[in-house]
């Protein structure tokens, strides 16, 4: 049965999954980088982007089934890049090249239309001005049988947390203090929504927690 997760999602102790100022040097705000250590190391990231080596341990297996048996992928705008407003000519593609790492139809939220993009590798990237549901229910005819993850950023998963969309939450939570950055828990009541922890194993680099809504 398909499934609809959040899986392999960086929170700083302090509750923090992006960091501040987003720009084209800092994809994922200041000092946003520094809670998804644990996931650049593992041989799963570096595959992703055809690199060698990496770490196979605990941390790895989670970034594996991070990517694993998903037929769609939902982004907000902003996880999708720094480009704001109307897109007019941008020939903006994307934070990954020519080969993103979804090889799946990816549908990106936005309040501007934009004509889909093929890329390298099975991505295609189509733009949803209709709202987080109509991307969804897009999103699961695409997938199949397969999960549909919502990939991020911070805002488009709490917004689908918020709509009791999401069945299941893998958080990686790193010994990190931001300080300051787009917070993932503020005035949400996962227990009320239904969550549960069903899992936890810790490393020197995270502690993952899953969590399953009954």
């Amino acid at each position: 049965m398909s499934r609809v997760r959040v899986a392999g999602f960086g929170v700083s102790l302090d509750g923090f999954s992006a960091g501040i100022e987003q720009s084209l040097s800092d994809p994922l705000g200041k000092r946003g980088t520094e809670i998804f250590q644990w996931f650049f190391r593992t041989k799963t990231f570096r595959a992703m982007h055809e690199q060698e080596g990496g770490a196979i341990d605990l941390d790895d297996e989670f970034a594996r089934g991070a990517m694993e048996n998903f037929g769609a992928f939902i982004l907000g705008r902003n996880m999708f890049g720094p480009v704001r407003g109307p897109w007019l000519d941008n020939p903006w593609k994307g934070w990954w090249g020519d080969n993103p790492p979804y090889h799946a139809p990816t549908f990106i939220l936005t309040h501007y239309q934009h004509e889909p993009i093929v890329m390298e590798g099975g991505t295609t990237f189509y733009f949803v001005t209709e709202g987080i549901e109509e991307a969804l229910a897009l999103a699961k005819e695409a997938a199949g049988s397969k999960d549909v993850k919502i990939g991020g950023g911070v805002s488009t998963v709490r917004q689908y947390l918020k709509t009791g969309l999401i069945d299941s939450l893998h958080l990686a939570l790193s010994p990190v203090l931001l300080g300051e950055g787009e917070p993932l828990f503020e005035g949400l009541d996962l227990h009320a929504l239904g969550f549960s922890v069903t899992d936890r194993k810790a490393t020197d680099y995270a502690t993952h927690l899953v969590l399953k809504r009954a």
